[in-house]
């Protein structure tokens, strides 16, 4: 079977591969050897079986041929990432060796599949995106760009084929995982036209009804919108023709994505009908790159002679151009029937730039010159510094990725005049961190065009800034609500872990001082009852409160010594009689059991009891197995476990209705118990979990509910299981599932 066997694909698909083909050809042609080799390798690969089809229907080969096309004719990429697409599977499999790959298409090859064979997990959609493979898929990109470009090509292809997919959910996961991470990296790296298509088609898989009620309402109003673009437009070309007899341009109206429309009709909270702007004029002018500002503001100066402009909508984006390489004079006119019309300007080279993004620029630069891939690659580099300076919070790696992916941008000047870009919202002290680390640390205050202002203060377009400096200053908690920028949150949140840590340190050696001067021994177990009797659920919030003298040490020591002293005298057996909600033990005591026929009177719970009636508390539902015991009420008698949190007051209070309990029997499946879990806050943390639960022999989820905070994820999961020990099982495989940090029962 070869490539261009009649049975190898329908067709529709053999129209397609046949394209796809010709496109590639046409690209690989300077070296026919190649295009010959190329060809008769793909042939036994595929009679091998390595572009099988796969669950949904859809063809390896053709997969990778159209993907291989979106990446060389839609975003620019050369004969390197082609032969990586039309190769990444059988490196795969095992059946092509690095060396084989550089034989045929060079070290650059081989090198591109080495690092999409490190992000498979990603690149392939085995998993979910998680911490750990977003990592690698980071470090990757930092290698080599390449490989984000050519992810997104293969995203843009698997929504373009989306309604093919066998399974609805699937579809809906695809869209979420597109729209969370790979759209707006199309739009950081200035892919805006696959960057629309990929959000009106994720529009479309998860809410149709608004994609069918805007696509339906552009319909609608399509003649008339034609119409009045042509009103428009016409005599303003008349008077281009007239001032630029000697430069071709281009003039057309554009509409609006339907996803930014929608955007809009939620942001604005108006109708379809009270939007303006549903389209925008753009001017397109032929002209040499030496030429190319004067040109624009030519057709600038013309276009507001004619029409009355809105200042307030200018953009220059010529000027300073965009990180990810937009550049283009945006203005708005009041245009034919009082309506607001924005005017796009640019060359055709900026035009280009616009739609395939900063990969246009290998055409007209090369690679290695281009300013916003460098800032685009420094912020990759610095979400990885990140993560290995807080492994505890990994969550973070995905967020500082993602957080200034999609924020328009400001621009502010140090007192030399160097420009500073910024994201929108930022303040003074992401200015200070943006110059150096070392500043941000340090800075206390601002003067913004003459003015003292606090590190708080939001920066404007154009903001004269200069940083005001402490050697005694240090980051402060609050600090994080003052920034936006990721590397701002990311060198306070290191310097704050760094201040906490040696914080730490310095109380723990006072503790330890203190406790060898009243020659106290230290017990961890008592130290602990001590932190819990102060209200303090985690030793480092204990430990922080003492650094920060809102706790007193010599009280905490007086606490300490008291516990001591009570753990030495129960352990010597005094006092063994006594219970209180201090001092409460798991069992009950001997003397206060009951005693009939020489033997203890001990409550069997047994399914098949009838003769008694009972019934287990909803405090702390018991499960078949746990330790526990009877609590006579009006109401009959309550089973509570023995670490129930009601426990020391029942013993304290009302001994004489306390009854031992045991178990008898099996355990039934009715068993309710409900499971705190703590995690990171990712997209797959609540369906794994709630898959490990679901596997279970013997489990059943009945109810959860979840709460995601500071990148935490929190969840709630009630369960029926039939004893403890399937119970622990369970805890178990939840602990060990990707993400998460703790799971505990309630």
């Amino acid at each position: 079977m070869t490539i261009h066997d009649n049975t190898l694909f329908s067709t529709d698909e053999r129209s397609r591969f046949l394209s796809s083909y010709a496109s590639l050809i046409r690209t690989l042609a300077p070296d026919r050897q190649i295009v010959k080799k190329v060809r008769s390798l793909l042939s036994r690969f595929t009679e091998l079986g390595c572009f099988d089809r796969d669950k949904n229907g859809m063809h390896g080969l053709l997969r990778n041929m159209e993907v291989a096309r979106i990446a060389s004719c839609e975003i620019g990429l050369g004969i390197e990432a082609i032969g990586a697409l039309l190769f990444y599977r059988p490196a795969m499999k095992g059946l092509m060796r690095p060396e084989e790959i550089a034989e045929l298409m060079g070290e650059d090859v081989a090198r591109l599949i080495d690092l999409l064979l490190k992000t498979s997990e990603i690149y392939m959609r085995n998993t979910a995106i998680n911490t750990a493979n977003f990592e690698h898929f980071l470090l990757s990109i930092a290698e080599d760009i390449r490989v984000v470009l050519l992810i997104i090509a293969d995203r843009s292809y698997l929504l373009r084929q989306a309604k093919d997919m066998v399974c609805a959910e699937e579809r809906t996961a695809l869209a979420a995982e597109v729209s969370y991470l790979y759209a707006p990296l199309a739009h950081r790296l200035g892919l805006y036209a696959i960057k629309s298509e990929m959000e009106d088609l994720c529009l479309k898989y998860t809410d149709r009804q608004t994609f069918d009620f805007i696509k339906r309402k552009l319909g609608e109003t399509k003649r008339s919108r034609d119409a009045y673009i042509e009103a428009f437009i016409a005599p303003l070309r008349r008077r281009l023709d007239e001032a630029l007899p000697n430069i071709p341009y281009e003039m057309k109206g554009r509409t609006k994505s339907i996803n930014s429309i929608r955007n809009k009709l939620r942001q604005q909270g108006i109708e379809f009908e009270s939007i303006y702007d549903l389209f925008a004029i753009r001017i397109i002018l032929d002209v040499p790159v030496k030429d190319e500002k004067a040109a624009c503001w030519h057709v600038y100066s013309i276009i507001t002679d004619m029409y009355q402009p809105n200042p307030q909508r200018m953009k220059d984006w010529i000027s300073i151009p965009k990180s990810n390489g937009y550049e283009s004079l945006h203005v708005t006119v009041m245009g034919p029937q009082n309506r607001w019309v924005e005017v796009q300007i640019r060359s055709r080279r900026m035009d280009e730039v616009a739609e395939r993004g900063l990969a246009a620029h290998w055409k007209y630069k090369g690679i290695k010159s281009e300013s916003g891939l460098d800032e685009f690659l420094t912020s990759v580099r610095e979400t990885l510094e990140a993560r290995d300076h807080s492994s505890d919070d990994s969550a973070e790696t995905v967020k500082n990725f993602k957080m200034n992916l999609f924020t328009d941008e400001i621009y502010a000047f140090t007192p030399t005049g160097e420009l500073i870009k910024l994201p929108q919202g930022a303040s003074v002290l992401d200015f200070a961190f943006a110059i150096h680390s070392r500043i941000g640390c340090q800075a206390v205050g601002a003067n913004v065009n003459g003015k003292n202002v606090p590190l708080k203060h939001k920066l404007e377009n154009g903001d004269s800034v200069s940083i005001i400096t402490s050697a005694q200053q240090t980051p402060k908690k609050d600090w994080l609500s003052y920034v936006v920028s990721s590397k701002a949150r990311n060198k306070i949140k290191q310097q704050l872990r760094l201040q906490m840590e040696s914080s730490i340190g310095v109380v723990k050696e006072l503790l330890n001082r203190r406790l060898k001067n009243r020659k106290l021994p230290f017990e961890e177990a008592v130290f602990t009852r001590v932190v819990r009797r102060k209200g303090f659920k985690h030793l480092t919030d204990f430990y922080m409160e003492i650094a920060a003298d809102r706790l007193d040490v010599q009280e905490v020591l007086e606490l300490y010594s008291h516990e001591l002293e009570e753990e030495q005298r129960r352990d010597a057996g005094s006092g063994a009689a006594r219970r209180s909600a201090d001092t409460f033990v798991a069992h009950p005591p001997k003397e206060e059991e009951t005693v009939k026929g020489g033997k203890s009177d001990v409550l069997v719970i047994d399914n098949n009891m009838t003769e008694v009636e009972y019934s287990f508390g909803k405090c702390c539902n018991p499960i078949y197995g746990d330790s526990v015991f009877g609590f006579v009420s009006n109401s009959g008698i309550k089973i509570h476990r023995t670490d129930c949190p009601n426990a020391p007051d029942m013993f304290s209070r009302y001994g004489y209705r306390i009854i031992e309990a045991r178990w008898s029997g099996k355990g039934s499946t009715g068993y309710e118990a409900t499971l705190h879990v703590i995690g990171q806050d990712n997209l797959a943390i609540v369906t794994n979990i709630t898959s490990v639960i679901n596997k279970e022999p013997g489990v059943s989820l009945r109810a959860y509910s979840i709460n995601s905070k500071d990148n935490l994820f929190e969840g709630v999961f009630t369960v029926e299981v039939p004893d403890t020990s399937t119970l622990s099982i369970l805890l178990r495989k939840i602990r060990a599932t990707h993400g998460v940090k703790s799971a505990e029962r309630h």
